[in-house]
Parts: C-alpha cells; sequence; structure tokens
C-alpha cells in the first residue's frame, strides 16, 4: 500500500447530533447518544466522526448560529461528556471531527453584542458594518442565502449589518487581524482536547469583495431556486483573498500532527479544486458534492468523474459525498435500487468516501408538516421545497416508539416506515442495503486497491458505467447498471480473461464471470480481474 494518511485511507460519517440518539428524554439527540451508538459505527466499519454543530446557540439555524466556540450546548451535554466521547471514539480506533463556522457568529455572541454597542467599540470591525446607500436602504444588492436582503438596519448606530444567512447569524471581518486570532486559539481549544480535525462551513463565503460592489443579476435565474439565486454571488463569495485566510487555517491546524482540514464549498469544479491551495497548502479535502447533482446516466456520471480526476492538482487528494443535512437524500432523489448502486459507487471511487447517517439504512425524506417545520429557510421562502428538516429526522435504530431514538416526542417526526427500515431489523437481514454497506465497507479494508489504487474509466454506454480500481499487482474491475432493464454482453477489459465477482449489489453473486456477462436491472458489481494467459 502507498503512504497515505488516515483521512485519506478512510470512510467519514457525518452524525447530525439533534437527531442521532437522545439519552435524556428532551426529544433531542445529545453526546452521550453518540457515545452510545460508537460500538454500531465501529461495527459498520468507518472510520471518523463527523458531529455538526454543538456549541452553545440559541439555535435559529440549529447551532449554524454560534454564541460561544469553546462551549457545548446544555441539550448536548457539556464539555465533559465531550471528553468523554473524545476518549471513547479514541479508544475504538475511531476520528472525531468537528463542525467549526467561522463565517458568522450568532447575534446574541458577545462579540457581537460589544460589536453593537456603539460605532467605536474595539469589537465594532470584528463584523461587517457599513453605511446606508443614498437612499437610506441597503449597501448593496447581495441576498441571503434564506431569502431576502442580506443587511439589517441597527438603528441605533444607522448603519447595516451583513449576514450571509440569517439576521441572527452576523458575518465576522476576516479582513480584521483580530478576528483570525481569535478563531485560530478556537482551533487549538478544540485540538488540544483531542479533536482530529474540522469541517469548515462555508469556506468560500469568509472574504467579501472589499468595495461591497453589487453583484451581477444572474441570466439563468430559476425562481424555483429561491431568492439567492436572483444574482451570482461573484463579490460577496468565493474571493481571491480567502486562500491566504485558509492558508492560514492550515498552518494552524498543522500545529498539531495529523489532523485534516475540510472545506464546504458548493462551487463548480474548475473553482473547487482552488481550494486545495497553493503547493496544496489549503484544505486537505475541498468537499467535492458533484454526485448530489448528477444526473443518474451513465455519461453524465463518467464525465464528472474525468472532469474531477483531471482537474485535482498534482498531489490533490479526491472526495466524494451522496449526501448531508442540506440536500435531499439519496434513497429519495434516485430510489432504493439506484441507491444500492450509489453506495457501491460512493465506496469504489477513488477519494474519500463521506456517508451521511441513515444513508446505509435506505432513509428517505419525511414530510414536514407546516406545523412541524423548523428549519428557517423553509420558513422565509415557503412552498418552494427548500426546507431541510426532511433529510434531518431522527436515526431509526429499532421498531419500538419513535425507532429507538428517544423515550420523548422527536424533534422532527420519525419516518411512517421504522417499524421495517430500522437497524436492528437490518442487521438481521443478510440482503439489506445495511448489510451491502458493511459489505463494501469491509470489501475497501481488505483490497488495498479500493481505498488508495489508480481510477481508469473502461466503459460509460448506454445505462453502464465501469472502472478499474488497481494498486501493484491487484486490479478490481467495477460495473454498474444505472438502469432498469437487464444488460447483457458485458465485456470485461482489454486483455482480461476472466474474473471472479467478490459483490453485487443484491447480495447473491458470487461467481466467476467472462466476457458477455449479464448485469441485472440497477445492479453494480465488483470483480477481481485474472490477467490473460
Amino acid at each position: 500500500m502507498i503512504d497515505t494518511r488516515w483521512w485519506q485511507r478512510g470512510i467519514f460519517y457525518q452524525v447530525y447530533p439533534r437527531s442521532f440518539q437522545d439519552t435524556d428524554g428532551d426529544g433531542i439527540g445529545d453526546l452521550d447518544g453518540i457515545r452510545r451508538r460508537l460500538d454500531y459505527l465501529a461495527g459498520l466499519g468507518v472510520d471518523a466522526i463527523w458531529v455538526s454543530p454543538i456549541y452553545p446557540s440559541p439555535m435559529a439555524d440549529f447551532g449554524y448560529d454560534v454564541a460561544d466556540y469553546c462551549g457545548i450546548h446544555p441539550m448536548f451535554g457539556d464539555l465533559e461528556a465531550f471528553d468523554r466521547l473524545v476518549a471513547d471514539v479514541h479508544a475504538r480506533g475511531l476520528k472525531l471531527v468537528l463542525d467549526f463556522v467561522p463565517n458568522h457568529t450568532s447575534d446574541q455572541h458577545l462579540w457581537f453584542r460589544e460589536s453593537r454597542a456603539s460605532r467605536d467599540n474595539p469589537k465594532r470591525d470584528w463584523y461587517i458594518w457599513r453605511d446606508p446607500a443614498p437612499d437610506g436602504g441597503p449597501p448593496n444588492n447581495w441576498i441571503s442565502n434564506f431569502g431576502g436582503p442580506a443587511w439589517t438596519l441597527d438603528a441605533a448606530s444607522g448603519q447595516y449589518y451583513y449576514h450571509a444567512f440569517l439576521k441572527e447569524q452576523p458575518d465576522l471581518n476576516w479582513r480584521n487581524p483580530e478576528v483570525r486570532a481569535a478563531m485560530h486559539d478556537v482551533l487549538r481549544f478544540w485540538m488540544a482536547r483531542g479533536v482530529d480535525g474540522f469541517r469548515v462551513d462555508v469556506i468560500w463565503h469568509l472574504m467579501k469583495d472589499a468595495d461591497f460592489r453589487d453583484n451581477p443579476p444572474n441570466p439563468g435565474y430559476r425562481p424555483e431556486e429561491g431568492d439567492i439565486g436572483r444574482f451570482l454571488q461573484t463579490h460577496s463569495a468565493d474571493q481571491p483573498e480567502v486562500h491566504d485566510i485558509i492558508a492560514e487555517l492550515r498552518r494552524v491546524v498543522d500545529e498539531f500532527p495529523d489532523r485534516v482540514l475540510i472545506g464546504e464549498i458548493y462551487l463548480p469544479i474548475d473553482r473547487l479544486v482552488a481550494y486545495y491551495g497553493e503547493d496544496l497548502a489549503g484544505a486537505h479535502l475541498p468537499f467535492n458534492f458533484q454526485l448530489i447533482y448528477a444526473s443518474w446516466n451513465a455519461e453524465s456520471l463518467a464525465a464528472l468523474i474525468e472532469e474531477y480526476e483531471g482537474s485535482l492538482p498534482r498531489g490533490g487528494w479526491p472526495n466524494w459525498v451522496l449526501g448531508n443535512h442540506d440536500r435531499p437524500r439519496i434513497a429519495s432523489r434516485v430510489g432504493h435500487d439506484r441507491a444500492r448502486a450509489a453506495a457501491v459507487l460512493l465506496l469504489t471511487l477513488r477519494g474519500t468516501p463521506t456517508m451521511y447517517y441513515g444513508d446505509e439504512i435506505g432513509m428517505e425524506n419525511v414530510p414536514i408538516s407546516p406545523e412541524d417545520v423548523h428549519d428557517p429557510w423553509e420558513k422565509n421562502e415557503p412552498g418552494l421545497g427548500l426546507g431541510r428538516d426532511p433529510e434531518r429526522t431522527p436515526m431509526q435504530w429499532d421498531a419500538s416508539p419513535n425507532a429507538g431514538f428517544t423515550a420523548g416526542r422527536p424533534w422532527l417526526p420519525v419516518a411512517a416506515n421504522f417499524a421495517h427500515c430500522n437497524v436492528a431489523a437490518m442487521l438481521d437481514d443478510p440482503f439489506s442495503i445495511l448489510a451491502l454497506y458493511r459489505r463494501l465497507i469491509a470489501l475497501r479494508r481488505v483490497h488495498p486497491a479500493l481505498q488508495t489504487g489508480s481510477y481508469r474509466p473502461v466503459t460509460a454506454h448506454g445505462d453502464v458505467l465501469a472502472y478499474q480500481r488497481e494498486l501493484g499487482g491487484e486490479s478490481l474491475f467495477v460495473v454498474l447498471n444505472l438502469g432498469g432493464e437487464t444488460q447483457r454482453g458485458i465485456a470485461l477489459p482489454d486483455g482480461v480473461a476472466e474474473g471472479h465477482v467478490l459483490l453485487s449489489t443484491r447480495l447473491d453473486r458470487e461467481e466467476k464471470v467472462t466476457s458477455g456477462f449479464s448485469l441485472r436491472a440497477h445492479e453494480g458489481l465488483v470483480i477481481a480481474l485474472s490477467a490473460a494467459t
């Protein structure tokens, strides 16, 4: 095996803590709940647990409005509970990654309360304040990502403050060196407690245009995208200076051995790869969300894989994501049969895969009635289907009330299908999607070619997508039928006499194959190849 770091070989698993496991009956998950389920995660075979925000917060945006970067919200526990979690994670040979939210704070953070106290407060410049436009309105046309203007007037001081998201989430001024120093100390605080790395929220937003120029209209705007789509974020995000900021964050992370820096970046591939930084001194893993938006056909998938692989800087390590807390679940996007094939894709492409909790049991988006809506985006722009509550519902552990998530009333409704779609039921089913994930992950562990081997495209024709993973003398052939009809006459790669099926998405097939084999509807195979004699 080539020399690689744990975050290159491993599999990340995102835990949305509000929805993972409740232990105190308040209907909201907590740190002790994550501890309770560590044996499950270790048994699943993942390597690192990424935990969404657990900091003190008024919860205007469910933890992404941080009121104290160096504490734990009481609903999740306290620092002692966090330390116990870190110790138990490490005792199982796992890693723990925290969400870091540096673009904005809560408006209840002490820093912002001081900043808005007066124009001459020492922390005034820690946030982005601007005088009104000549007509008294907002300083420019920037739009909040959750709809409406991105500027709110502070009547007491007569200036507007900028917020890329909710008005309760004022943006920090990363051009201020005091802000940068304070946030660097936050990283050090958590790494000193044993945290193995950070996923940095909206990292491409950290710097804004110094002249605050208007954003240009979006010629391709579609109303169903929401208010934010009306303008291109040319000046409010993805500024050239952001890479110096990220390089500083990386240097801080590198003060501690073997840590990882992951960046949340929703940008086209050509801009995404810039976040690896000059000489790879930026984010170790700029999150690649291409599969979340991909069309489910062989040619489109092959094209995006080729574009991504071809755009990576020399030495840049790829990564893949099927879903997260902000996007509809994969089973709801493509259906259950295709979700099994998607699992093969995620776990056999070159690079680090990140799983979203519950995808391994085929959890779907849960319909949320208007009275149960929590997400502020849905409340701000109702009726557009932009709400993120459906993909944040409680983990389905067993067939007991509330799917074993809580003894109280869950903060979001549990899926109606939890009686059969749950961990306990699927652990007893050797053909379940959970069994598939466990087999796939185990396969990665015993076949180095799937962890760190090269990627070579083989075919993308009709509904069939195929590629090879190779390392040393090992060669594995991954072939996926993305359509609903049987595909016959599938050829092995040139120069290959036969192969042995190691895994099928249906978990019912281990056999020798030669060129001309068939794939059932939505079936994927991982095949160990034998050279021609």
